[in-house]
């Protein structure tokens, strides 16, 4: 089992920013693939859309540590939920034909109008 580790979700107003963060400190290898998944209330969980940079959800990875990012800017009362961070040790062609090996416990997200 590999556990993942979460962080930097809270609570801001719309219009705010926030970067949550995370790593598999103990995998001892470069996992396959890294993604995050959002949860919000009443709807099932979903990848998140990221695009480039300038966008309002971007994420960045680095390989070599196995961290992965997700900056979120100007959030809006709808991007509420339950942040989760997902890894496998296959690619994500292959994660996303079944289900991720990995999952954080996730990190709550609220965003206040």
């Amino acid at each position: 089992q590999v556990r993942l580790v979460e962080s930097g979700g809270g609570s801001v107003q719309a219009g705010g920013s926030l970067t949550l963060s995370c790593s598999a400190p103990e995998y001892p290898y470069t996992l396959g693939c890294m993604a995050w998944f959002v949860q919000r209330p009443g709807t099932e969980r979903e990848t998140v859309k990221t695009v480039g940079s300038g966008g309002r959800a971007t994420s960045s990875r680095d390989f070599a540590k196995n961290i992965l990012d997700l900056q979120l800017n100007s959030l809006q009362p709808d991007d509420t939920g339950m942040y989760y961070c997902a890894a496998d040790s296959e690619s994500c062609v292959r994660a996303r034909q079944r289900t991720f090996q990995y999952w954080g416990q996730g990190t709550q997200v609220t965003v206040s109008s």
